[in-house]
């Protein structure tokens, strides 16, 4: 669990120092997830050393949302002027991410030939 831990915190690392060093806008932590995969690919191994650590940091991610609440309340006089439009861009965003959700999914199937995924299912 260490050696995974090591390598997950590694890529992190990578990542972060080729966004900062490369003036990329790209956030590092994405760039070392993106490394984390393409290790993954090269190196079955990793991906089968790594895979129990990250499915039990993916299972207690819900923790991680605990400090970013804590700092919604503490912060609630700034967020009462700003409430409704910070809702708004919320709601939009989110409707926004579903459309491109949508979209992606509807391009990959029909890149792969999968035509029945875009189908509406008859009833």
């Amino acid at each position: 669990m260490i050696l995974a831990v090591a390598i997950l915190l590694i890529c992190q690392l990578l990542g972060e120092t080729l966004a900062r060093g490369l003036g990329l806008p790209v956030p590092g932590p994405v760039l070392g997830m993106a490394l984390l995969l393409l290790g993954c690919l090269m190196l079955p191994g990793m991906a089968a050393r790594v895979m129990p650590t990250a499915q039990g940091l993916l299972s207690h991610l819900s923790l991680l949302f605990v400090p970013a609440g804590v700092g919604v309340i503490s912060h609630l006089d700034v967020l009462g002027g700003s409430g409704p439009a910070l809702l708004l861009v919320l709601v939009i965003s989110t409707a926004l991410a579903l459309i491109a959700g949508v979209l992606t999914f509807v391009a990959v199937a029909r890149l792969t030939g999968n035509a029945d995924a875009t189908e509406e299912p008859r009833g």
